[in-house]
């Protein structure tokens, strides 16, 4: 009954992570919650990236990341998608320490019955035009690797320099904090203050994230090429994220509200929100991107992860700072959307 009441007052979920598709979490959601949760109700960190599928929709590309990457952006419409791993697989000793990596023979057979199959296309010919890191890599040092014969050879690994490809993130946290429900990536957008709760985290310090192995990859990138590492990152901070969740919201409270709170002689476009709450305990990624969105953005810092300070954080400071939120259960909350529109 608790969950069923609050999956009614939600209206929309956001995951800084991802390496699913959005209609398979939206599966996940709904099994947990016990209601329909629509795919569009679902955003994770490279959800984005479906605004760059008619650009690439044609063009080799690669994902890598943990979970299924090729599967998420095939899901979005790009045609000649491959994983970074099944791409690798296609040149001899590109890594040259995968055979100590008894592992990885292992995952690709895990992978034998999964939608990413042998590519239809030449990648011995074909450049890459982007490579999207879609979710935590698993493998660092094939992945940091592989990545830079790709971005400094202009797209085909073993051949001389070329203009690099278009680099795309997922997320650019630096850190972030595991918790135990595995579902601590997860930011619910909620109706009313309905008292969700945080779990206590399974390791007592953060663990390194998407911005960690960006750092990793353009420090080594920039000392071995003549021109410094191009990129594009989203998720938190970006302030992209904030504005495209408002979007959503706006186009979602059909699904969430009565007619009557967001009618107005028919005219749906024309409201804005009051006040949109989020709640988080990372200053430089969850208080940091609210203030840069501005308002109507109210940001609340807890001290239920990485944020363990008694008094407001120095360099980004919250509107407001909480102890902690009502834990009970297993979901974690960082975003609320005000009643009132």
């Amino acid at each position: 009954m608790r969950y069923k009441l609050l999956a009614n007052l939600l209206s929309h979920f956001i995951y800084t992570g991802g390496g699913i598709p959005e209609s398979r979490r939206a599966f996940e959601l709904s099994e947990l919650l016990g209601v329909k949760i629509i795919p569009s109700q679902v955003v994770q960190g490279h959800s984005p990236f479906k605004n760059l599928t008619k650009r690439f929709e044609n063009e080799l590309v690669v994902a890598t990341g943990k979970g299924e990457p090729a599967v998420v952006l095939s899901e979005y419409g790009f045609k000649k998608v491959i994983s970074l791993e099944e791409y690798a697989s296609c040149f001899d000793n590109i890594d040259p320490v995968s055979h100590f990596k008894s592992w990885t023979s292992q995952q690709v057979n895990l992978h034998g019955n999964s939608r990413e199959l042998v590519p239809s296309f030449d990648v011995s010919s074909d450049r890459v035009k982007a490579a999207f890191v879609v979710s935590d890599p698993v493998d660092w040092g094939r992945d940091i690797q592989v990545l830079c014969d790709i971005l400094r050879s202009g797209g085909l690994p073993g051949k001389k320099n070329g203009h690099q490809p278009n680099l795309y993130f997922a997320a650019d946290d630096l850190e972030y904090q595991v918790r135990g429900d595995q579902h601590h990536e997860l930011l619910f957008v909620d109706s009313r203050d309905a008292g969700l709760n945080l779990v206590q985290a399974v390791f007592p310090s953060e663990r390194l994230g998407l911005g960690a192995f960006r750092t990793a990859l353009e420090s080594i990138f920039n000392r071995i090429h003549h021109c410094p590492l191009e990129y594009t990152t989203f998720g938190k901070p970006n302030p992209f994220v904030f504005r495209n969740a408002e979007s959503i919201l706006l186009k979602l409270q059909p699904h969430s509200f009565r007619g009557d709170l967001i009618m107005e002689a028919g005219n749906m476009t024309s409201h804005s929100f009051q006040t949109l709450y989020m709640i988080g305990d990372n200053p430089s990624v969850d208080i940091k991107g609210a203030r840069q969105a501005g308002p109507p953005w109210f940001s609340i810092l807890t001290r239920t992860g990485v944020f363990r300070g008694k008094e407001n954080h120095a360099e980004f400071p919250a509107d407001l700072v909480r102890q902690h939120v009502d834990s009970n259960k297993c979901i974690s909350t960082d975003i609320l959307i005000d009643s009132t529109i």
